[in-house]
């Protein structure tokens, strides 16, 4: 007599409580705002900034509405976004299907929730782009400012110019952590998938497998420097075409905000005139005279300074990886030696 069952465990005990935990991070959207725009320009160097929640809009609203006014944008308010009227009861609803998972452990509630979530950030994005669609071309046709062929759309994800604005779109606070907890329900789906193929995996190698994908995830975010386009980049502090990219320098925010320069004096210049806190600099670099499109770090790099050398403003010094490259290059020229701490002194 055959007594086998077949039938499907529900989740492991450890797995439930990952789940609880990352449906509790949903949380984080009823008090930190989900999303955030950020404008930088000339006028503007420490940037405008449009946080939107899952009810209303905050940040420098006013301004940029009245920035927007020139060039016929419709005013943004909470009442321009149906959606705010029900969002909270979206997440109120993940929250009940995510609590449901934990405590059941149903597999197949696992599966309805990733598939939901999926479906719902679809719909988040196109909803996203159209209602930005509908903000950068349905302009007044007797706005102050007009530029035939031109829209001002802002990007769903990343960078976008727009006139002399550089336009940031990204996740904010709230954002991540609605984004951490969706990794952590895929990530405990496919653990239980290897699991119910028997694979065996280790507490330890599921740690490693869980670390890794997020890192992975987070990767998508990291701010970084960009390179150099010669004859297309415009320096920040003097407005010239990048021409010669072996003097070129770049400054990276915490935020992810880039400004490029054409020589070391312009980026110099413009530390000078838009004063900015240690931290609120990510990068600060430096092109590598003896390797094209390599960055250095300003902090570490040896400088080489003489009259043979012609740089776009007038600093006339390129960079090295230390000093002894820099006194390398030096050997019986002309010229000096120096560091960054040296120049950011007023040299």
């Amino acid at each position: 007599m055959n007594n086998h069952v077949n039938h499907h465990p529900g989740l492991s005990t450890s797995s439930r409580i990952i789940l609880a935990f990352a449906t509790g991070m949903l949380v984080a959207v009823f008090f930190l705002p989900a999303w955030r725009i950020d404008l930088y320009a000339p006028q503007y160097p420490e940037g405008l900034v449009l946080n939107i929640w899952t009810n209303r809009l905050s940040g420098d609203v006013d301004i940029i509405n009245g920035l927007n006014h020139y060039i016929g944008m419709k005013p943004f308010s909470n009442a321009s976004f149906p959606e705010f009227k029900f969002l909270n009861f979206v997440v109120y609803f993940f929250i009940a299907l995510g609590l449901a998972v934990a405590l059941t452990g149903s597999k197949r509630l696992l599966k309805l929730y990733l598939m939901l979530a999926v479906i719902g950030g679809v719909v988040a994005i196109v909803d996203f782009y159209q209602w930005g669609y509908e903000y950068g071309h349905d302009l007044d046709p007797k706005a102050a400012i007009q530029v035939p062929g031109l829209s001002y759309q802002p990007p769903v994800l990343g960078h976008k110019r727009l006139l002399n604005f550089d336009a940031y779109s990204f996740p904010d606070i709230g954002g991540w952590f609605v984004i951490v907890s969706t990794a952590l329900f895929v990530l405990i789906f496919l653990y239980e998938w290897y699991k119910r193929r028997k694979i065996n995996l280790s507490p330890s190698k599921t740690g490693v497998v869980v670390l890794g994908y997020l890192l992975f995830s987070l990767s998508f975010c990291t701010i970084k420097p960009e390179p150099l386009v010669a004859g297309q980049d415009a320096c920040t502090q003097c407005k010239m075409t990048i021409i010669e990219t072996q003097y070129g320098c770049e400054l990276v925010t915490s935020k992810g905000k880039v400004y490029k320069f054409d020589d070391i004096a312009c980026m110099k210049n413009f530390m000078q005139a838009n004063p900015m806190d240690k931290m609120d600099i990510r990068f600060l670099l430096i092109s590598n005279f003896n390797k094209k499109d390599e960055w250095l770090n300003a902090d570490s790099a040896g400088f080489y300074s003489g009259s043979l050398v012609k740089s776009p403003m007038g600093s006339n010094a390129i960079a090295f990886a230390n000093e002894q490259e820099a006194r390398l290059f030096m050997g019986e020229r002309a010229g000096s030696i120096f560091n960054w701490s040296t120049i950011s002194q007023d040299r």
